[in-house]
């Protein structure tokens, strides 16, 4: 009978100054002595390198391997030290490898000790375990009154929480706090294949509701403010309070609308969210209770590919008051990102709402991912995803997207 070869299971952790060839020279060595690689993981933290290889030896050769590790440490100048691994701790750890896995974003314009401590406290009561942590936006300036600036890390998180509703809510609580954004996603292939998003346009796209420009054209500004914020606020229905604000806009000139177009108020990031979204192949919608004059705007100012909106009915060149087809409420968003999903052959899991009013709430609890945007209290409050900190294109760091990813284009 043949003899079964005796091996060990050895972790080592090698510290250090990084540079090139480092980790090549370590695996050589692995390599020379035929090991095999159980786990492999590396940092590099401000040049500092962080390196863990969980490898399996031939016992007569375990020391032969420590021995060239230790000189070739020596020789780097970088610290290496050995752990031995029982078969027990091995299997423990294999176990945990079936375990749902997270990924947990924090999103704000700096982020603090106290935001991360917090966070990760966290999760710790709810008994997960955090696998890796990355930094997705840029190096951040020192100077923190420089514009546009903002922090992003992404959490590897394993684990299935003993309380999901206890831990968003708290989650949600630290959110509005300590001033910061958060995702947490189910690290599945949908994730990794988001392929449509859909847009509310008002407050949104834009910062500010069209209704409301064109409403201080026609001088009942404040009549129709005051409509607009009890629907968006969900106090009174969308369609109901959309039918009253329009019949204020009788007699309206059509060219009012030419010129608040030509002067809409882009939200901050729009411009960067497009064109990454646009290059990676993502097809866009806009589904807006808003006009479909000023979404067909935005359209040809970005390519998007679908607007569905609301058409002001005009004659002779003026607003009759009226409108025409059906009211675009949240019921018909919802209806509208499924048939757009449909056509697109897109699983509704890999699609992307993102709005602010209570009217989008259908479409953002329908999608697999629904981002509040700078949104309303009820709308945060029922929604799992929200920035608040930031512009809009914090949604691009949501989808895993780094800034290295995005420093082709000089400006972005």
């Amino acid at each position: 009978m043949k003899e079964q070869i005796k091996t060990e299971l050895i972790l080592i952790r090698i510290t250090g100054i990084d540079r090139p060839g480092l980790t090549a020279s370590i695996t050589e060595i692995l390599a020379k002595y035929n090991t095999t690689i159980l786990d492999i993981g590396q940092a590099d933290i401000h040049n500092t390198l962080s390196l863990g290889i969980l490898f399996r030896s031939e016992e007569n050769s375990s020391g032969l391997v420590m021995k060239e590790l230790l000189f070739k440490g020596s020789s780097l100048d970088i610290n290496v030290q050995f752990y031995p691994i029982t078969t027990e701790e091995y299997e423990e750890w294999v176990s945990m490898q079936g375990k749902n896995r997270y990924i947990l974003t924090l999103l704000g314009r700096k982020l603090s000790a106290m935001q991360i401590s917090a966070v990760t406290r966290i999760l710790a009561e709810q008994g997960m375990n955090i696998d890796a942590i990355k930094r997705l936006t840029g190096r951040i300036p020192l100077d923190e009154q420089k514009a546009n600036v903002r922090a992003c890390i992404e959490l590897s998180v394993r684990g299935t929480p003993k309380d999901g509703a206890v831990m968003q809510a708290k989650l949600m609580k630290l959110s509005k706090e300590l001033e910061m954004d958060f995702s947490m996603q189910l690290d599945n292939m949908y994730r990794r294949m988001r392929r449509l998003i859909c847009f509310d346009m008002d407050s949104t796209l834009i910062e500010t509701e069209v209704i409301d420009e064109l409403a201080m054209k026609a001088g009942v500004g404040k009549q129709v403010k005051e409509i607009t914020e009890r629907a968006m606020r969900g106090e009174i229905d969308f369609t109901e309070s959309f039918r009253e604000r329009v019949a204020l806009l009788k007699g309206l000139d059509e060219s009012v609308m030419k010129e608040i177009a030509e002067n809409l108020p882009i939200t901050e990031g729009v411009d960067r969210l497009m064109y990454v979204l646009k290059r990676y192949g993502y097809k866009i919608a806009i589904l807006s209770g808003g006009f479909t004059y000023f979404g067909r705007y935005l359209q040809d100012k970005y390519g998007i590919d679908y607007v569905y909106a609301n058409e002001l009915e005009i004659i002779d060149g003026k607003l009759t008051g009226n409108y025409l087809g059906d009211v675009v409420d949240g019921k018909r968003k919802a209806e509208l990102l499924r048939l757009i999903a449909q056509v697109e052959k897109v699983d509704i899991a890999q699609t992307i709402a993102v709005g602010d009013g209570a009217n989008d709430l259908p479409m953002l609890g329908i999608a697999g991912l629904g981002i509040a945007y700078h949104a309303k209290p009820k709308v945060v409050a029922n929604a799992k995803q929200s920035i608040n900190t930031i512009g809009i294109d914090g949604v691009l760091y949501f989808l895993g997207f780094k800034d290295s990813y995005l420093e082709e284009r000089g400006k972005l």
